[in-house]
């Protein structure tokens, strides 16, 4: 299916070809494949139909200008990067194509650190009652019982959207309050839902059409919720809230992993809450921000001892 040593084929072939082998053979889940083609088709725009195993040093350049005067974040940035380093990487090991750059030579931008925003727990109340359940008319307004359901279910497992959207019904188990997930870089892990959340996802799934296996699906009940069905969504409750803040699906994941943090768990169980592959992640988005804690912290150890007796570094100055 995937034969080695095929002739030389355009950008466009060798991506389409990729993305099939990252399905079928690396077992890449749909959200993940989404990811890859758009980031490709970024390549595409720059490249056109070149044969990609000439790609060298100057083409890196001329790539990262294009991306720069689109003003790409350096996020999006690291991800077009690190799609181009993933199908050069094919192109070499499963196709046998000599390459006129060694893949391992890509170096994608750093991404800088960004202060984290999350809602306090007073606009998060704001937020949901924003939504309101009921139309004008009087009857139950589905799509925004949708929309509450989400939201819950967001800001009660700290899920990824991606994740949350290619939840299946099958996935959960109420009694266990728990699902079984495929989440970033294809890895399957277990996320745990509060109480509310189920308790709003209870009453959508009673209200929804239609027997399709996703989780969350249109309104018609035919399909599966995607990513562009949500964003119009998150920008009326924006306004609708009042809120100052990015009103995004990811401000919800910061939000319910900061509230974790202030509550006391420790920052081990938050990355395994999150999904973070390593402890460095977590501690580099969330371990600084509990000022509440650092401070009570700095009065509880910082403490000298002299003489016998013990000089708290808060201590008032005194004369001698």
């Amino acid at each position: 299916m995937f034969p080695a040593n095929k002739p030389a084929a355009p950008l466009s072939q060798v991506s389409t070809d990729f993305l099939e082998y990252a399905r079928v053979m690396l077992g890449y889940v749909p959200q993940s494949i989404i990811k890859y083609r758009d980031c490709l088709r970024q390549i595409e725009k720059v490249f056109g139909s070149r044969q990609i195993s000439t790609f060298n040093n100057q083409d890196l350049f001329a790539l990262r200008h294009y991306m720069l005067g689109k003003q790409h974040s350096a996020s999006r940035q690291t991800n077009i990067m690190f799609a181009l380093k993933r199908l050069l990487q094919y192109i070499r090991d499963e196709r046998k194509d000599r390459l006129a750059i060694d893949p391992e030579e890509i170096r994608p931008p750093k991404r800088p650190r960004r202060e984290v925003v999350f809602l306090t727990a007073d606009e998060v109340e704001r937020l949901v009652n924003s939504i309101r359940l009921v139309t004008y008319r009087g009857q139950p307004h589905l799509a925004n019982l949708r929309l509450r359901a989400l939201i819950e279910v967001l800001l009660g497992t700290a899920m990824r959207i991606g994740e949350v959207l290619s939840l299946n019904r099958t996935n959960i188990d109420f009694s266990r309050r728990e699902a079984q997930i495929i989440g970033k870089g294809d890895k399957q892990r277990v996320i745990f839902f509060t109480e509310r959340a189920l308790q709003w996802l209870g009453q959508y799934m009673q209200s929804r059409k239609g027997d399709h296996p996703a989780l969350f699906v249109s309104l018609d009940g035919n399909a599966r919720l995607k990513r562009p069905d949500i964003w119009r969504s998150f920008a009326r409750l924006k306004r609708a809230s009042g809120l100052s803040k990015p009103v995004r699906p990811h401000l919800l994941r910061h939000t319910a992993a900061t509230q974790l943090l202030f509550n006391g768990c420790p920052i081990g169980h938050i990355k395994e809450i999150l999904g973070h592959e390593r402890l460095e992640t977590t501690c580099r988005y969330y371990l600084g921000l509990d000022r509440r804690a650092a401070k009570a912290a700095h009065e509880n150890f910082l403490v000298y001892k002299q003489n016998g007796g013990i000089i708290h570094a808060s201590s008032s100055p005194t004369n001698s």
